[in-house]
């Protein structure tokens, strides 16, 4: 089945004009493709990958990555890697990362499998090493892994006494009970607590969350997710605009930014807000909230 074959029969199947304005697919419209196709699951996210890098932005390398992590819930979660010109190059967000990121959002609890277009680096195997799983298989064009071959002898949370996962800590408990009664009204910044509280950040208790909001009332959102070699860690405003970017929205659609965090030894805010700048005039708003009494200040 040629590229455009299995295009017209994907969007025939799912009764889509356009296949690209899908970043996540359903358990359903998986079932659904794999029919139409007659294809096995692997060659189907295989065939898919296309899509994810497609949504890629790589001004500097030019090097386009796409991911799709499939869930244990059975969604497929797409991931782009994305640049941004001006910044050093370690601000670069890589596919695995967004589309790890991506399945987060959406509260999944354990990745089955990662589907790749090219080989994953360093960087990307020690950042999927943080879901600290029994076991993830990694499928590429020509090959499959899992990723304990791909990261032999691997530092991990358990080397920083963590039990848990990225996908499966426990939810923090930061609050706006003693904040501005009209804090408590901001939606941006509700959106943004609420994945603050649902960030993983076991080494430095900097849980941060970032919510873009868009001229036409979308949130797009983000949350810090941290490892345990630090330098992989996600920040929240890297995968809020990745989101931004998987569903085909450009940054000029961005009218105001949040982000909530933390008060811990270390923050978000300098790198988010750096990285929103090159992209957007849009200052970003942030609150700082207090991991024990729950008091918060704005700036």
């Amino acid at each position: 089945m040629t590229n455009d074959a299995l295009k017209q029969a994907l969007n025939q199947a799912l009764q889509l004009h356009r296949l690209e304005d899908l970043c996540r697919f359903s358990p359903e419209q998986i079932a659904t493709l794999l029919q139409a196709t007659q294809l096995g699951e692997d060659a189907l996210a295989l065939a898919l990958l296309p899509l994810a890098r497609h949504k890629a932005q790589a001004p500097v390398s030019g090097f386009r990555v796409g991911a799709i992590a499939i869930g244990g819930s059975g969604h497929w979660y797409l991931g782009a890697n994305m640049e941004t010109g001006g910044l050093p190059l370690n601000s670069a967000l890589h596919a695995e990362q967004a589309a790890i990121g991506h399945a987060a959002l959406f509260d999944e609890h354990h990745i089955d499998k990662m589907v790749v277009s090219a080989s994953p680096c360093g960087h990307c195997r020690q950042f999927m090493q943080e879901l600290n799983q029994d076991s993830l298989m990694l499928v590429l064009p020509d090959d499959h892994f899992m990723l304990a071959e791909l990261l032999p002898h691997a530092f991990g949370p358990a080397d920083l006494g963590q039990a848990c996962g990225m996908l499966n800590s426990p939810a923090g408990s930061l609050g706006l009970q003693k904040c501005q009664p009209q804090t408590a009204q901001d939606l941006a910044c509700l959106a943004a607590l609420d994945e603050a509280n649902a960030s993983y950040a076991p080494y430095s208790h900097n849980r941060a969350g970032v919510a873009l909001l868009l001229d036409d009332g979308q949130i797009c959102r983000g949350r810090y997710l941290e490892n345990a070699a630090f330098n992989p860690s996600l920040g929240p405003m890297q995968l809020a605009l990745s989101q931004l970017f998987l569903q085909d929205y450009t940054a000029d659609r961005i009218r105001r930014a949040f982000i909530v965090e933390a008060k811990a030894e270390v923050r978000q805010y300098d790198a988010a807000a750096r990285l929103l700048s090159r992209l957007s005039a849009v200052t970003l708003e942030r609150l700082v909230l207090d991991t024990v009494r729950g008091e918060g200040e704005t700036a």
